[in-house]
């Protein structure tokens, strides 16, 4: 069994998409985060290939060679989603299985409450389904102020990406071990955030030990998957995958009124217990389980940051097939 890949135009994007597995099985679509590429789902493909899916993974729109649109609106929810239910047009399928990563989980968990006659199951990973209680933007600079918080820091054009954009060796480096359960295992919040004037994305972030990462199940990242990163980053830039954060309030206004109770296929989560995402909201679990109709629970792997798939590819594919075999 082998993985192809091809550009696929959908939803009036054209995307660099890899697919491995019998066309005629049910399908997986798998939706990675920031500042990700399909490569982060590299130990799934196969794996789920061979347990009887199709699997289609998408370099999303401003990833790698997949089209980036210069207009943020173009990176709103109803563009992302609408690519991955594109993709279902171009394969001839109905409704798919969706497992999204990181900014990928928003994707999923937002195509479940958009399409839900698309979506046959859901599986959010590292980020839980979230439902706003007003724009998230203002509520972030209530609570933030003049303190540095990422997101906010992203809503600026111009100053995130020449940031971002100076050394894409060093800011893929700088990120990916940074939020690594190596990096974070152990180590408190910071109970004190530095102002939000002169400080980076990167700022708060050491420099990582040589090549190549280790994890809970032995290395994780080498000197291969950092030069495919840096490659793609320095190809596509970060404008595209920094604007999906710009559209946050437009993304509510579009929800608005579609509650979780929409996402009634079955669901379910999987995170890191050193996943920076579960430090700030441990709550996650519990709020889905409470709101979303048929939440079929957790798995939190230990030892593991916030590239769980790539850190603990094991441990997550036994997790995922594990919820598939209950469908």
């Amino acid at each position: 069994m082998k993985i192809t890949n091809d550009r696929i135009t959908t939803n009036g994007v054209e995307l660099t998409v890899y697919q491995a597995g019998d066309p005629a099985n049910p399908t997986v679509v798998l939706s990675h985060g920031f500042p990700e590429l399909a490569h982060s789902w590299r130990h799934q493909v196969l794996p789920l290939a061979e347990a009887g899916y199709h699997v289609i993974v998408p370099d999303q729109r401003g990833y790698g060679h997949s089209s980036a649109p210069s207009n943020i609106e173009a990176y709103s929810i109803d563009q992302l989603t609408g690519d991955l239910f594109g993709l279902l047009d171009h394969f001839g399928k109905d409704d798919a299985i969706f497992v999204g990563h990181d900014w990928g989980s928003m994707v999923v968990w937002e195509s479940a409450r958009l399409r839900p006659e698309r979506v046959k199951a859901v599986v959010g990973v590292s980020v839980p389904c979230v439902d706003w209680p007003a724009a998230p933007i203002p509520l972030m600079r209530m609570v933030y102020g003049d303190r540095f918080f990422y997101i906010l820091y992203f809503q600026q054009v111009g100053p995130p990406e020449a940031e971002l954009e100076a050394d894409p060796r060093r800011t893929m480096s700088m990120t990916l071990y940074g939020a690594s359960g190596e990096a974070v295992a152990g180590r408190e919040m910071p109970t004190e955030l530095p102002p939000m004037e002169g400080t980076g994305f990167l700022t708060q972030m050491g420099e990582p030990p040589a090549l190549p990462h280790l994890g809970p199940e032995g290395e994780w990242l080498n000197e291969h998957d950092l030069e495919v990163y840096t490659r793609e980053f320095a190809h596509s830039g970060f404008f595209g995958p920094v604007s999906w954060y710009r559209n946050f309030d437009r993304n509510f206004e579009i929800v608005t009124g579609l509650g979780p109770d929409r996402i009634s296929m079955p669901s379910y989560f999987i995170t890191g217990d050193a996943d920076v995402v579960r430090l700030m909201d441990p709550s996650g679990p519990e709020r889905m389980r409470a709101s979303l109709p048929d939440y079929r629970g957790e798995t939190i792997i230990p030892g593991a940051g916030h590239w769980v798939q790539q850190e603990t590819p094991q441990a997550f594919n036994d997790a995922l097939l594990g919820f598939l075999r209950t469908l």
